[in-house]
């Protein structure tokens, strides 16, 4: 039976960066925001957000997703309703993804709100990535071209790095990339996985 490594931490800690070297060393990585965008394409699950938050997010039939962003990330509750709407189809959409790998010993399932969610009951062993949070805030400025101001309205919707760690097997501090690196290899080691050679 494949079990399930969770992969989290906050906006801009690095997970994904992190993500990427457990796939390198030989692990297969689910990130669950790509399983969210597939799921976004699907008409059934686009009509249920028009029912929810109403046509104006819509440029005709094309979903804005910034326009959609804006209204999720400064409320709480809306951000509930869109997750009850997405989550069902990321679940099945990594169910799908798992046929694929069921002759692995360990896969990642990398998602932002693992905690948030409730998928974190679903997993065998959690790790949390963690960064400075100036780090992490000049990252996703970064990244995304966007403000503080946004950045930190996002964070503020998310668990904190200290409640994250609680509920964590493993934490990597992600804010030098080559001690990062080191500690996916310590892991693979505790959890007996098979690094990749090649």
């Amino acid at each position: 039976m494949t079990k399930v490594i969770g992969l989290t931490g906050g906006i801009g800690s690095g997970k994904t960066t992190i993500a990427n070297y457990f796939n390198e060393m030989g692990v297969p990585v689910y990130i669950a925001d790509d399983g969210a965008k597939r799921v976004m394409q699907s008409h059934e699950i686009l009509e249920e957000v028009k029912a929810a938050f109403g046509n104006n997010i819509f440029d005709g039939e094309v979903l804005n997703r910034a326009k959609l962003a804006q209204i999720v990330f400064n409320d709480k509750e809306q951000l509930a309703k869109l997750n009850a709407i997405v989550h069902p189809g990321v679940k099945r959409d990594f169910e799908a993804w798992m046929q694929g790998y069921r002759n692995y010993d360990y896969v990642i399932y990398e998602a932002a709100i693992l905690f948030e969610s409730g998928r974190y009951k679903e997993c065998d062993v959690i790790i949390t990535v963690t960064a400075p949070e100036e780090i992490r805030i000049e990252r996703v400025i970064q990244r995304d071209k966007t403000t503080r101001e946004q950045v930190l309205s996002r964070m503020k919707m998310q668990w904190n790095d200290e409640k994250r760690i609680s509920k964590s097997n493993f934490v990597i501090n992600n804010d030098n990339l080559k001690i990062a690196k080191e500690e996916v290899v310590k892991i693979l080691k505790i959890l007996n996985i098979k690094q990749n050679q090649s």
